[in-house]
């Protein structure tokens, strides 16, 4: 009888945002000026490593009544500096919209990620795409979408 031993592979690794630990806020803007800040809740955020991909999956829920939409990277570039670089899709009402999100790694341990960063997104092109609509008394030309968690 002989012993044969298979490679072990690791499992893998999800690491999410406790409650309370996190912060989202969408600001609407026409040209310089900020017109309106408003905090939104993340209803849940994960960070997944899979033994197989090469780069970890992030994903972003968001749960307003002015934006319910869930961000998912599809790329994730390292960039100079301990940056984060997520090129993914925001689907809001049942389409995706491309969005570039830039994270700065504020701290990192074995277990711990903790993040900060915004995406820039047009408010015309968003509107057209996925029916997206601020109040009326908001003239807006972008929106900018910050997010603040720490993964552990």
């Amino acid at each position: 009888m002989t012993t044969v031993t298979l490679p072990t592979v690791p499992p893998p690794r999800r690491h999410t945002v406790a409650p309370g630990r996190s912060l989202a806020e969408l600001t609407a803007w026409y040209g310089p000026l900020p017109l309106r800040r408003r905090r939104v809740p993340l209803a849940e955020a994960s960070m997944e490593m899979s033994p197989d991909a090469e780069q970890p999956a992030f994903r972003f829920s968001f749960d307003d009544r002015e934006l319910r939409a869930v961000l998912t990277s599809e790329r994730v570039d390292t960039v100079p500096g301990d940056r984060l670089q997520l090129t993914g899709g925001l689907a809001l009402n049942g389409v995706a919209f491309p969005v570039l999100l830039r994270l700065r790694v504020v701290e990192r341990d074995e277990d711990r990620l903790l993040v900060v960063g915004a995406a820039k997104l047009p408010y015309r092109l968003l509107r057209r795409a996925t029916g997206f609509r601020l109040p009326w008394r908001i003239p807006a030309t972008r929106l900018r979408l910050l997010v603040a968690a720490e993964f552990a």
